[in-house]
């Protein structure tokens, strides 16, 4: 009788443990998720490609944004530096930074590049979607105009973007 008495308090403290680490789990995962909730804003949302255009991207069918997606990560693809150039012109970066004299020149002929090539991306992504637009026949593009004017008032009252066709 008297050699069985320890085993209780040995389970009794492993059960303890588990249901403290079960209940620390469950804990985390509901305040991950209330989390994610509250914070899921539209403004704290990492842009996409099919964001990029605003109220005019968000008026496109499914179709075209997938077929102007594509046609842009293609043509992108064909010009954009390496990621060794553009680790290259970073390290130039942090070298010209710890210059002493600072070197502004070198740094703003980063910022430089960086400002032509995301001046060329929206260049590129506008030319994509005129092209688009040209092949819309007078029907596709008065609903196409339909869906934009929707979209521009519900920018305008503060609501978020509606996608059109969306599968």
């Amino acid at each position: 009788m008297t050699s069985q008495t320890p085993e209780k308090p040995r389970r009794r403290g492993l059960l303890r443990i588990v249901l403290f680490v079960s209940l620390a789990l469950n804990l985390l995962v509901a305040g991950a998720v209330v989390g994610h909730f509250l914070n899921d804003r539209p403004d704290r949302r990492v842009p996409r490609v099919d964001r990029m255009g605003g109220p005019l991207t968000f008026a496109l069918t499914h179709e075209d944004r997938h077929a102007i997606g594509q046609a842009l990560r293609r043509e992108y693809r064909k010009d954009r530096p390496s990621r060794e150039e553009i680790a290259a012109d970073y390290r130039d970066v942090i070298g010209a930074l710890r210059a002493n004299p600072f070197d502004a020149a070198r740094v703003q002929a980063s910022l430089d590049r960086q400002l032509n090539a995301a001046t060329d991306r929206i260049a590129l992504g506008q030319r994509l979607l005129m092209e688009r637009i040209v092949e819309m026949s007078a029907e596709d593009r008065a609903a196409f105009a339909d869906r934009l004017e929707e979209g521009v008032q519900r920018m305008a009252e503060g609501k978020p973007p509606r996608k059109y066709d969306r599968d």
